[in-house]
């Protein structure tokens, strides 16, 4: 007796709905991811047992690295960019347009006013390392009739509170940094009036 062939009929399986899910997906994390840039001085922050969480928008990054040096950080450009033209008018510096875009677009600004232009036209591959030998001073100024007025670092506060009064600030300290080079920043701070900023450490579950 002869077999009996069975016909194949072909499978089909429509993926339109599965690319359009995937196309979904992939617009919603590109609109909503942050991208975070590559900080070039890095530290090791203390840890602690809190579980208080760091705002993620609108803050201002004081960092301090090992050796006590004072750097910042913006997530705003356009807080970035007011507090620059109001720093740059008060020091009488001038800036090219290129400068500026270079200063725009580096992740973190340290440089005292006195080295801004020198540093600004350092090639970019140099500039991450340059700038771990600068640092914001944080020495009073002195004043023309003899007095001691505000830091850099005060005045780079000032004018970030100026283009943003909602404006939170984070001290980010090394956990090798010396404590008393953290309290001189706190106590800049404090002569400001700026009595609410948050200490960014690592999280841990237990004391050891």
């Amino acid at each position: 007796m002869g077999k009996v062939k069975m016909k194949k009929n072909d499978v089909w399986i429509d993926m339109t709905p599965m690319s359009d899910v995937m196309v979904l997906l992939l617009t919603f994390f590109m609109l909503t991811s942050t991208f975070v840039k590559s900080e070039p001085v890095k530290v090791v922050t203390p840890g602690s047992v809190t579980e208080a969480k760091v705002p993620e928008a609108n803050i201002l990054n004081i960092t301090i690295d090992p050796s006590g040096k004072v750097f910042m950080s913006m997530d705003k450009v356009t807080d970035l960019e007011a507090a620059l033209a109001e720093m740059t008018d008060k020091f009488g510096i001038q800036l090219s347009a290129e400068q500026r875009k270079k200063f725009r677009e580096d992740p973190m600004f340290g440089a005292p006013m006195s080295a801004m232009s020198a540093y600004l036209d350092l090639p970019r591959e140099k500039m991450a390392e340059g700038i771990k030998t600068l640092g914001i001073p944080t020495d009073s100024l002195e004043q023309a009739d003899g007095t001691k007025g505000k830091s850099e670092f005060q005045e780079w506060v000032t004018a970030v509170k100026a283009a943003n009064s909602d404006i939170k600030l984070c001290i980010k300290a090394d956990e090798k940094t010396p404590y008393k080079v953290v309290k001189a920043v706190m106590s800049e701070l404090q002569d400001m009036n700026e009595n609410r900023y948050q200490l960014i450490t690592s999280y841990k579950k237990t004391e050891e």
